[in-house]
């Protein structure tokens, strides 16, 4: 099995259970372009004050021939007047991507969220690595500030194929500090940082979360990954975004990444299986 092995001073405690979903029409307040992608602020009621860090938004888009698209909820701030505007991170490249980064502000959309398990939290100080690549750091911001919140020293890994594919650098490096950037290969970033860190958390495509677990394994560090499956339904009843695992005796199964996940503890995942 692949994955960490866990020491005492590094397992998350705090419990993360699945959150409690409202389905509503949101409205989109404001829209921004920041390199390449498109931030969308959302009035959504009910769904901000649920959040919590590794949640995700599922949106109904179009015309009904598009299957519902999940995004990473990057951020719940103040906002015209609004107290928990939901914010998303979206890089316009398929059908449904384009709809939703094209919206204007006033326009609606149907939302259900917030959904999924989030990111477990220390119940202690800890040290932690956070690694994000692509438009998927978008689930580590809240994670950041929650960590902070709670007197753990934070660092940031930020990685992408390009400049415009790395999110937020500044605005990163104001609310960590500790922020390293890494465009184009991410790993010499990760293993520097891992000996010296916790706990790990990883937010990216299949091959960098891969990567993290194993960078991690044989360590003091646990890892957690917020891992990104196609979805269907995104509430655990088409079953259509398996998840192969392993449990505690080493036996493979299959688990659902919406209600399941999204987020895993990396030494669970058979990453072998996983394609």
């Amino acid at each position: 099995m692949t994955g960490p092995t866990t020491g005492p001073m590094a397992q998350p405690t705090t419990h993360a259970t699945e959150t409690r979903a409202v389905h509503t029409t949101a409205e989109v307040l404001a829209t921004k372009t920041v390199g390449a992608y498109q931030h969308v602020s959302l009035v959504a009621p009910g769904v901000g004050e649920r959040s919590r860090p590794g949640s995700f938004l599922a949106f109904s888009i179009g015309d009904g021939h598009l299957a519902r698209r999940a995004f990473w909820i990057h951020r719940v701030v103040s906002m015209g007047g609004h107290r928990a505007v939901v914010e998303i991170v979206v890089e316009p490249r398929g059908p449904g991507s384009r709809a939703l980064a094209g919206l204007p502000a006033g326009a609606r959309v149907e939302v259900t969220g917030p959904l999924g398990r989030p990111f477990p939290l220390p119940r202690d100080p800890a040290r932690c690595l956070l690694v994000g690549e692509g438009y998927a750091a978008a689930a580590l911001t809240g994670l950041a500030e929650r960590l902070r919140e709670r007197g753990c020293g934070v660092r940031l890994v930020l990685g992408g194929v390009d400049d415009p594919h790395v999110l937020e650098p500044l605005a990163a490096r104001r609310s960590v500090g500790q922020v390293e950037v890494a465009v184009g290969d991410l790993t010499a970033a990760v293993l520097r940082a891992v000996p010296e860190v916790d706990i790990v958390y990883a937010a990216g495509p299949v091959a960098t979360l891969r990567f993290v677990a194993e960078a991690v394994t044989g360590s003091e560090a646990s890892c957690q990954v917020a891992l990104e499956r196609p979805l269907t339904c995104a509430t655990g009843l088409c079953q259509g975004c398996p998840v192969p695992v392993l449990d505690d005796a080493g036996e493979p199964h299959v688990v659902r990444a919406c209600v399941d996940g999204p987020v895993f503890r990396s030494g669970r995942v058979d990453w072998a299986a996983l394609s």
